[in-house]
C-alpha cells in the first residue's frame, strides 16, 4: 500500500472512473452471455460477483474518505447488491489496509508534538483497525492505562467536496429530473466533514460515556492531553466484533442478551431526542466476555429536527394501526409521496410499495417479543430492497438518509444475531414519545 493516496479531483476522478468502466463492462459481457444462452453454475456466479467485489474493494481502498463510506453502506445492504458485494465490502468496516507506519508516526509528532515513543509506554506501530477516515493503534499510557489512538489520513478533508461534486454529476447523468438533490448531498457532505474533526467527535464521546457510563453500555474514555484535532486518543475497549463472535457459536441466550443491548441502546438515544450514534455497522460494536457491549466510533453523530423525529416515531404506530389515510397524510408530511403528480397512476404504486415496506419494518414492534432469525422476514426485506422502485426526483425528507441508516442497520445485526428481542418496552416508549411531543 502507498504511503499517500490520489487527493487531486483529476487522480481520483480517474480511478471512480476506471473502477465503474470496469464492473460495468465484466456485468455487461456477462448479462450477453446468459442472453444467449450460455449457463452459469451457482459458484460460477458467486466467483465472479466476488471478483468484482473485490476489484472495488481494492480501487476504494485507495481512494480512502468517501469512496470506502460508499463501501461501508454497500456492506450493510441486504438485498439491493449480490451477498458477494456485501461479504467482500464488510471488510471496509475495520480492516483496510492501513497507511506507512514511518507515516503514521510522522502524523502523531506534528499533531501531538512529539514521537509516538516518547509519549506513550508503548505503541503499537502496526494499525490494529483501518478504515474510511483513519486508522486505529493500540497503546499505554505511562500510568499502565491500555489506550486507543485514532490517526486520520492525511488530506482527507481536502477530498471530500470534489467526491461528493463526482458523486452528484453521476447521480445528474443517470437521473433525468427538474428537480434539486441538493439538500441531500450538502446533508452528506456536511456529515463526512464533520467525522473529520476530532475535536468534535471527542465532544460526542464525553455525551455518550457521560450518557450510558454504569450500565451494560461501554464506550470509550476522551484522552484530552493527547488528542488534537487529526489525532485522538481513548481509553481501549476490548472485545470482539460481530463476525468473530458469531464464528465462535454462542450460544442463543448469548446472542439474545446482545441483540437486546442493541435494541435498547438505540431505543434509549431515541427516548433522550438528543444525540443520535449514526453509523451502525458491526465494525462498530464489540461483544465482550463479561456480557457488555461495546461502542466506538462517535464521528458520524445526529440530532434530527423535532418535527421530524415527531413524524418519524409516528410511523410505527401509524402503520400498526393499518388505517391507510393516515399513513397518506404522513407520507405527505414526510416528502416520502407528493401531492400533486403527472402520473397519479405510477405516484400510486410507489405508496403502496412504501405502505408493504412500511409494514413489514413495523413488524418487530406489533408484539411483546420479535424473533430477528425469522426467516420470512429477512426473506420480505431483502425482496422489497431488490423491488424498490427508482424514482427520477428526490423523495423523503433529508433527515432519512442518517436515521434510516441507523434502523437498517440495526436490524442487520440483530438478524446475523437471529436475536430473540423483547420489545415491550420500545413499543410503549414509541407512544409516550408521541404523547408528550404533541403537548
Amino acid at each position: 500500500m502507498s504511503n499517500d493516496f490520489p487527493s487531486s479531483k483529476l487522480e481520483r476522478g480517474k480511478i471512480f472512473a476506471k473502477t465503474g468502466l470496469k464492473v460495468g463492462t465484466n456485468y455487461a459481457k456477462r448479462y450477453l452471455k446468459k442472453s444467449v444462452g450460455k449457463k452459469e453454475t451457482k459458484e460460477e456466479g458467486k466467483e465472479f460477483h466476488t471478483e468484482n467485489a473485490r476489484h472495488v474493494f481494492n480501487e476504494f481502498t485507495k481512494l480512502r474518505g468517501t469512496a470506502l463510506k460508499i463501501a461501508q453502506s454497500l456492506s450493510m445492504d441486504d438485498g439491493m447488491l449480490p451477498e458477494e458485494f456485501a461479504e467482500v465490502m464488510s471488510e471496509s468496516q475495520y480492516s483496510v489496509p492501513p497507511i506507512n507506519k514511518a507515516l503514521a508516526r510522522s502524523i502523531i509528532r506534528k499533531e501531538l508534538g512529539d514521537y509516538p515513543e516518547n509519549l506513550f509506554v508503548e505503541f503499537n506501530s502496526d494499525a490494529i483497525a483501518a478504515a474510511s477516515i483513519g486508522q486505529v493503534h493500540e497503546a499505554r499510557l505511562k500510568n499502565g492505562q491500555k489506550v486507543a489512538v485514532k490517526i486520520q489520513y492525511p488530506n482527507i478533508k481536502n477530498t471530500i467536496h470534489s467526491d461528493m461534486a463526482m458523486a452528484k454529476t453521476l447521480v445528474n447523468r443517470f437521473i433525468n429530473s427538474n428537480e434539486s438533490f441538493d439538500e441531500y448531498f450538502e446533508e452528506i457532505e456536511e456529515t463526512l466533514m464533520e467525522e473529520t474533526d476530532y475535536h468534535q467527535e471527542a465532544e460526542y464521546l464525553e455525551y455518550f460515556h457521560d450518557r450510558f457510563s454504569g450500565g451494560s453500555i461501554i464506550t470509550p474514555e476522551y484522552i484530552e492531553e493527547l488528542s488534537s484535532g487529526k489525532v485522538l486518543t481513548m481509553t481501549f475497549i476490548e472485545g470482539q466484533h460481530l463476525k468473530e463472535f458469531l464464528a465462535n457459536e454462542p450460544s442463543q441466550k448469548e446472542k439474545n442478551n446482545f441483540g437486546q443491548l442493541l435494541w435498547d441502546f438505540f431505543h434509549d438515544q431515541v427516548e433522550q431526542r438528543d444525540f443520535i450514534h449514526a453509523d451502525t455497522h458491526p465494525g462498530n460494536f464489540f461483544f465482550r466476555e463479561d456480557d457488555k457491549l461495546g461502542v466506538i466510533d462517535f464521528g458520524c453523530v445526529k440530532k434530527f429536527s423535532e418535527e421530524f423525529t415527531h413524524n418519524y416515531m409516528k410511523l410505527l404506530p401509524t402503520h400498526l394501526e393499518q388505517d391507510e389515510q393516515k399513513i397518506r397524510d404522513l407520507y405527505k408530511r414526510l416528502d416520502i409521496i407528493k401531492e400533486d403528480q403527472k402520473d397519479p397512476e405510477k405516484e400510486e404504486e410507489f405508496f403502496q410499495f412504501c405502505k408493504s415496506y412500511g409494514d413489514i419494518f413495523a413488524q418487530p414492534y406489533m408484539g411483546n417479543k420479535f424473533d430477528f432469525g425469522d426467516r420470512e422476514f429477512k426473506e420480505k426485506l431483502t425482496r422489497f430492497a431488490k423491488e424498490l422502485p427508482i424514482q427520477n426526483e428526490p423523495r423523503g425528507d433529508k433527515n432519512f438518509i442518517y436515521s434510516t441508516k441507523v434502523h437498517i442497520g440495526l436490524y442487520n445485526i440483530l438478524m446475523k444475531l437471529e436475536a430473540q428481542i423483547d420489545t415491550q418496552r420500545s413499543k410503549k416508549l414509541t407512544h409516550t414519545m408521541i404523547d408528550v411531543m404533541e403537548e
